[in-house]
């Protein structure tokens, strides 16, 4: 019995061990970016193709971005992205495909996150502070009429 259980022990902590990857989004393959012409095809047709990107540019005129990463968890550590592609679609202002271009994770950059707070000056100041404060500012004279 001591050694099944010490069995199952050493087979849970070999499995807590190993890394699980998972995938996030989709990248059109190159044989269906095959049928794309650069200057004759347009959004509509780009979306019949390959279909339509989980995001794109905020202005019309600007593109698709398909975005596809490979994630590496494992254990007690921080995910670790192993992989990521990124192919944009742009068009021009008529919505004809301008140009294709990937990027891989190696051509991204880090960009860091500024945490800006305005500064208020009632942070401090609570409801009942804020109530009892405005209390002195009442006249009887505007209650009597």
């Amino acid at each position: 019995m001591v050694r099944k259980i010490a069995a199952i022990l050493c087979v849970l902590v070999v499995a807590g061990c190993s890394s699980v990857y998972r995938n996030h989004g989709y990248v059109p393959k190159d044989e269906e970016l095959s049928e794309i012409v650069v200057g004759v095809d347009t959004r509509d047709s780009v979306a019949e193709a390959v279909g339509t990107p989980a995001s794109s540019g905020v202005l019309d005129s600007s593109g698709y971005y398909y975005v596809q990463s490979r994630v590496r968890h494992f254990a007690y550590r921080r995910p670790e992205v192993i992989s990521r592609e990124v192919l944009a679609i742009s068009f021009d202002t008529g919505g004809v495909v301008r140009n294709i271009e990937r990027f891989g994770l190696e051509d991204g950059q880090v960009v860091p996150i500024a945490r800006r707070v305005t500064e208020t000056t009632s942070s401090d100041n609570g409801f009942l502070r804020q109530l009892l404060r405005n209390l002195g500012n009442f006249s009887a004279g505007t209650f009597l009429d």
